[in-house]
Parts: C-alpha cells; structure tokens; sequence
C-alpha cells in the first residue's frame, strides 16, 4: 500500500468520523441511561492517533468488531478495547483527553491517568502482543473497530450496552453505527470480519450484502471477565481462529 493510499483513507476516515459524530449528537436517550459519553470527542487526540496508525492501513487484513467502549478502556483511551498499558506501551499511543459533559461521578474520565485496567482489552491486545513482536507487524495482518462509540452509563454507574436500549432508540442508533460500519469496511477493502462476541458477529452479518468487499463473517469468544468460557483460557481458544487469518 503507497503512502498516497493510505493518506486517502485517513482523510476518507475522518469524513465518517466527523459524520458519525454528528448524527451521534442528534441521539436522545431516556432513563435508565443517565449519561453517555463519545470518547470519539473528548479523546479526540489519541482516537486520531490510532486511526492513523492502526485503522488505516494495509488491504488483506482481517477486522475485528466489538460492541461498544468499557469505561477503563476505550472510554479513557479512544481506542478499541483500549486498555491503558497496552495503549501506552505496545501501540505507543498517548495524547491528552479531554472530559465528557455530564460526567457521571463514578465513571470519571482520567485519561491516561487512570489507574484501572480493562480486562477484555488486557486480554485482547495482550494476545496480539505475544503473538507479533511489534504493533506494527500486528498492523499488516489485523484491524480493530468498535461497532458503536457510545458507552451507556446508568444512575447507578452501572455500564448499559447497545442490545439493552429501548427499541426505539436502538433502532435510531443501529442505524447510524451500520451506516458508519459499512463505510469503514469499504474503506478499508475489508475481505474478512470477525465478531468479538455475537452482537458484534450480527452487526457484521446485518451490513454484509451492503459491503463490496465482504465476503466471510464470523466471531471469536469475547474477552470480557463476565463470561464464564473466557475466564477459561481465552487466549487459548480464541487462538487457531486467528491463527487462520494470518497468511
């Protein structure tokens, strides 16, 4: 890939970046949710970032989807499943963060700062970082996207995901996050796509016939320490479906 191409699908990433952005803004959400936040926005810096480095990139990758930011991942970070060390340290990503209007005083945002971890995201970019001696061979072969930038957060502080929206306002947001899914798979010639999870797998699945480039979906277990089977060696099951899509 020249740099000419990639320069063209930074700028091409921004446009549904700052589109997606905007017709995030035009969302309502009632109670339970409480506060939502776009890390997109506040984490403008470092999302940059990695767009530019990891997003954009080289044709021949496999994507990885998940559902939507953790509040010690992504939330702080920017990046998918961004877990604060791998982020830093293996991808070399940092860069101020801003604050979300309407913080919810149990989930502040600290950026890079915070001191909590983020369990899928340790389990997921650890993975990759065994696996690839650099961040920049993990690049050649891998891509991951977050299906949904918002990240649902109760009265209580309580993470709510996409699924468990009314269904109205999961109808209206659906239908913006497949618009901007459909977008970043043909930006990026994606052949390929795996689900970190079933939803992600059904979101995939949805946008598919709409997608030039697409044509083979599937997903792995997702990382998440809530689940049962991936507190059960995750890596190690997660391992020979991803071992298939590295050439």
């Amino acid at each position: 890939m020249t740099s000419s191409t990639t320069k063209d699908q930074i700028e091409s990433l921004l446009d549904v970046y700052q589109d997606l952005n905007r017709a995030l803004d035009g969302l309502t959400f009632e109670a339970p949710v409480a506060h939502v936040y776009n890390p997109l926005k506040y984490a403008h810096r470092p999302a940059r970032l990695y767009l530019e480095k990891y997003l954009a990139g080289p044709a021949e990758r496999t994507l990885l989807l998940g559902m939507n930011p953790g509040p010690w991942g992504m939330a702080q970070t920017g990046v998918p499943f961004g877990e604060i060390e791998a982020v830093r340290d293996w991808l070399e990503i940092k860069a101020p963060v801003e604050q979300p209007d309407n913080m919810h005083p149990k989930r502040p945002i600290e950026g890079f700062d915070c001191t909590r971890s983020e369990v899928s995201g340790r389990r997921l970019w650890g993975y990759f970082a065994e696996r690839f001696e650099t961040a920049s061979k993990f690049r050649n072969h891998f891509v991951i996207f977050n299906y949904c930038p918002l990240i649902f957060l109760e009265q209580s502080g309580r993470n709510r995901t996409p699924d468990k929206l009314s269904k109205d306002e999961r109808e209206a947001l659906y239908e913006i996050c497949d618009r901007c899914l459909v977008a970043v798979l043909e930006i990026l010639t994606i052949k390929k796509a795996l689900g970190v999870g079933k939803f992600a797998e059904k979101c995939l699945k949805r946008v598919k016939n709409g997608v030039s480039t697409l044509h083979e979906v599937g997903s792995i277990l997702h990382p998440s320490p809530a689940s049962p089977a991936a507190n059960r060696g995750w890596a190690e099951q997660v391992a020979p479906i991803l071992e298939r899509c590295i050439p």
